[in-house]
């Protein structure tokens, strides 16, 4: 009998069941779509929340409320208010944030690389499904 595997129960076998899914809380958080556009938004330098929100098109403002505080929550950005009227708030990557712009640049490239073959494999297989059906 084959084990079933899911997020909560995925395991390597060189890691135990709880590593598994500590990890797996991690790469939910910095594979999110949101995280990592807005992480490569604050690559080059710290923004204000409006800012933000407009280099990383289509995010709404729950969401990218919702994202930064998940990043300042886990270490990865700062967010740093200014006592001014109006009221004045900057986010940033901590130094722990600038460690992913490497591999997300590299997973971007790979994907780059890669997205023409995965589009035909997509049509061949939609293609061979449709014929299945019909």
């Amino acid at each position: 009998m084959i084990p079933t595997i899911t997020p909560d129960t995925a395991s390597l076998p060189a890691h135990g069941s709880e590593d598994c899914r500590a990890l797996s809380e991690i790469l939910v958080r910095i594979g999110d779509k949101w995280t990592i556009l807005v992480v490569g938004a604050l690559g080059a330098e710290q923004q204000r929340f409006n800012d933000l929100k407009r280099l990383v098109g289509g995010i709404s403002q729950r969401m990218l409320s919702l994202t930064l505080r998940g990043l300042v929550r886990d270490g990865l950005a700062t967010r740093t208010q200014f006592p001014t009227i109006p009221p004045k708030v900057e986010y940033a990557l901590t130094p722990r944030g600038r460690s992913l712009l490497q591999p997300i640049d590299a997973l971007a490239d790979w994907a780059r690389q890669h997205r023409a073959e995965i589009e035909k494999s997509r049509e061949m297989f939609d293609d061979e499904a449709d014929q299945a059906v019909a």
